[in-house]
């Protein structure tokens, strides 16, 4: 199994996928934890890091090799909130100023709800839903960050160029992304056409995410940099802290995330410019 995967690491990183992506799918769709006291798909997560487990065995690989560095967790912790706040920061302030300018109360809500695309929010209130939230997100993190910018990155760069690898788990990253709207799309809460351009949109946008995050693999040699920002995009910024007004709570989320996601990417483009001229090797030393 080991050689077929080291042969083949594009089928190799696309077999493993399609297993993750059906899982992701069935929770989501059918499952629906989402909808429960849980408020999270999570079942989906925790199959990812097992997955992720059981390949690094097949592959004689530790964790450190795909990104969990045993060094600079601290450090990059600290720019990845560091980045995370900022962008935010911005998006919040540019999002509040617009309700105010369109004549609305606006106020700051924190509790949990469940990210919709069609701005439908179920609320949870309470620190143990807080703290569950908290929680799973992490786990999230660990599973996405370590899947995408982690396996399938090393995987495919096996026999493919860095940035060749960036840019396919980007593109598989933005594809696990349209379940999303296909949810959305079987409850009747948009149409097809709305399904087709929200999934375009996302596999631009979350590709973004994910080649940020890459580069900040790549300038930090871990992964935790980018596990800290994508953290706070869906902790905080898309399910605790809520922007608030009498007619709704975040009808401009997608406007939120996308300027803070804008922001954070054109800065850490701008600083791997600049400063990225170590390759994947030299950041695992």
């Amino acid at each position: 199994m080991n050689e077929r995967i080291r042969k083949n690491p594009i089928i190799s990183c696309l077999i493993i996928y399609t297993i993750l992506i059906i899982a992701h799918g069935f929770e989501t769709i059918v499952l629906r934890m989402d909808e429960t006291i849980l408020g999270e798909n999570v079942i989906n997560k925790l199959f990812g890091i097992i997955g992720l487990y059981v390949v690094l065995r097949l592959l004689g690989w530790k964790w450190s090799d795909i990104g969990f560095a045993e060094s600079g967790f601290i450090k990059s912790i600290l720019i990845g909130f560091a980045l995370a706040v900022a962008s935010f920061a911005i998006s919040y302030g540019i999002e509040i100023s617009i309700l105010k300018e369109q004549g609305h109360t606006v106020d700051l809500g924190v509790f949990t709800s469940g990210f919709s695309l069609t701005g439908e929010t179920a609320v949870h209130s309470g620190i143990g839903h807080i703290l569950i939230c908290i929680l799973f997100n992490i786990i999230n993190v660990i599973m996405e960050e370590g899947t995408f910018r982690g396996l399938f990155y090393q995987v495919s760069g096996l026999d493919h160029s860095e940035t060749y690898a960036m840019l396919f788990q980007a593109l598989l990253f933005g594809i696990w992304h349209i379940v999303t709207p296909i949810h959305n799309l079987i409850d009747g809460d948009i149409n097809t056409g709305s399904c087709v351009v929200l999934s375009i949109g996302y596999i631009i946008l979350a590709g973004m995410m994910g080649i940020k995050w890459q580069l900040l693999y790549r300038l930090t040699g871990n992964l935790y940099a980018g596990m800290a920002d994508h953290f706070f995009n869906n902790c905080i910024a898309t399910n605790l802290l809520h922007v608030i007004t009498e007619t709704g709570t975040d009808e401009m989320m997608i406007i939120r995330v996308m300027t803070a996601q804008l922001f954070s990417f054109v800065t850490v483009s701008l600083v791997w410019k600049k400063k990225g001229h170590g390759s994947r090797e030299s950041a695992n030393q």
